[in-house]
């Protein structure tokens, strides 16, 4: 009996927390309970009159004996307040928990308060204004990872891929390559459940006209046709996918990545076009840059940037995914301009053909080189050298000369499945932490 009594008083206890819960600052409901209280007053008002006039002039009836005008009369003004006042309050009570409970079912994650989804959808809300750069799959973790704490997010993205199914595309309708830019919708999707999984699926290679192409590219290629632009079909994307954020490209100029490569035991330097290209021709990369050599960024990106607390480059290939966008001019000189935290991710491993034997400061050296001078306020680098690497991929790590330039930031950042790529929770957490230090925590 004791033990039954005390279950008792403890799920009421947390029924009653669960409740008070709706009360917490920023839900933006305690400003809707004025309206509904008062109107609820007034018609109960309304029915009281109404139901007073008829019981005053109500003999004892056999319809009605336990609310019948002479046992109401029977008890004190203040006792039949309390009656009808509870009893009211119960009927609005559970009224408005079994309508909520029903519009929002749909949504609600199983497992999962109402009052929980909501809260946690305010906060991110209300999340520190987020600009990541770069492109691949570095860019995709960091979103997957960033969209947890805000919803503030822009992920601005390389247009220089020119392989594979973007390439196709790219040069057949004459649109900006989606490749990437698909990558990021779906890492920024509210729920990576089937339809997301439809957007990344690729036709195999043996389908005839199809073989090689990613469903997502086919769509946006699609959707742009429809909008009559790219960055429609973009945003058109986003809403279908129902991202947490933004994907924008750098600029919708039809550029080509250019680089000069040095080839081992071969005298001077050969000139590489396309990005595809360049990742497959043998030899180090010296520098790369854009043709035209000047396009205009996107307006939208630009802004994006300006109004940036953070602004995160990287991770990601660094001459194929990172350089193109920094290689826009009007993107690097926003980035400078910008009063935002600027940091710098640092890869996890090299990658053969673009930075084979490269350190942290390396990454960093060929940045400034390309866009002459510094730009990073804090570096972020892996420290946790346990797992095993493909062949002929190395540990980026720090040099302990070079690394005294700039703010360096080391933790462990590896996904213990793939070690040579960043775990999204991880890298994520850092650099919210790294944001906090800086203007406070995050309202809750």
């Amino acid at each position: 009996m004791e033990k039954s009594k005390s279950s008792f008083i403890r799920r009421l206890w947390s029924w009653v927390l669960r409740i008070l819960r709706w009360l917490v600052p920023g839900l933006g409901v305690k400003r809707w309970f004025v309206p509904i209280l008062l109107g609820t007053t007034l018609i109960g008002v309304g029915l009281g009159v109404l139901i007073l006039d008829v019981y005053r002039n109500a003999p004892e009836t056999w319809w009605l004996p336990v609310l019948s005008a002479a046992s109401l009369r029977a008890l004190s003004r203040p006792l039949r307040a309390l009656i009808f006042g509870g009893i009211g309050v119960g009927l609005v009570l559970g009224g408005m928990w079994g309508l909520y409970r029903s519009i929002l079912a749909p949504y609600r994650h199983p497992g999962r308060a109402v009052v929980e989804e909501l809260a946690d959808h305010r906060r991110r809300d209300r999340g520190p204004r987020i600009v990541a750069i770069g492109g691949g799959h570095g860019l995709s973790t960091l979103l997957r990872g960033l969209k947890n704490y805000t919803h503030n997010l822009t992920a601005v993205v390389s247009v220089a891929d020119d392989g594979g199914s973007s390439g196709r595309l790219r040069r057949t309708l004459g649109i900006p390559p989606p490749g990437d830019i698909r990558n990021c919708l779906a890492a920024l999707s509210k729920d990576e459940a089937l339809l997301t999984q439809l957007f990344q699926y690729r036709f195999a290679a043996g389908d005839e006209g199809l073989g090689g192409h990613s469903f997502g590219n086919l769509f946006i290629s699609a959707m742009a046709d429809i909008t009559g632009g790219f960055e429609d079909a973009v945003a058109e994307s986003g809403r279908v996918l129902a991202v947490q954020g933004q994907v924008l490209p750098a600029t919708l100029h039809d550029v080509r990545l250019v680089a000069d490569v040095s080839v081992l035991h071969s005298p001077g330097e050969v000139r590489v076009e396309g990005e595809s290209s360049i990742t497959r021709f043998p030899g180090n990369v010296k520098r790369v840059w854009l043709e035209p050599n000047n396009p205009s960024a996107y307006p939208q990106a630009i802004q994006a940037i300006l109004a940036a607390e953070m602004i995160v480059v990287g991770p990601g290939s660094l001459y194929t995914s990172i350089l193109p966008n920094l290689l826009v001019p009007d993107v690097a000189a926003a980035i400078r301009a910008s009063r935002a935290l600027k940091i710098f991710v640092s890869n996890v491993a090299s990658e053969r053909g673009e930075t084979d034997g490269f350190t942290c400061a390396d990454y960093v050296r060929v940045i400034e080189e390309h866009i002459t001078g510094s730009l990073f306020d804090i570096v972020v680098l892996n420290t946790n050298y346990e797992g095993t690497l493909p062949e002929g991929v190395e540990w980026v790590k720090g040099d302990p000369e070079q690394d005294a330039d700039y703010a360096l930031y080391m933790a462990n950042l590896v996904d213990s499945g793939t070690p040579w790529r960043h775990d999204s929770a991880k890298l994520a957490e850092v650099l919210i932490d790294l944001y906090q230090e800086r203007t406070g925590p995050l309202v809750e």
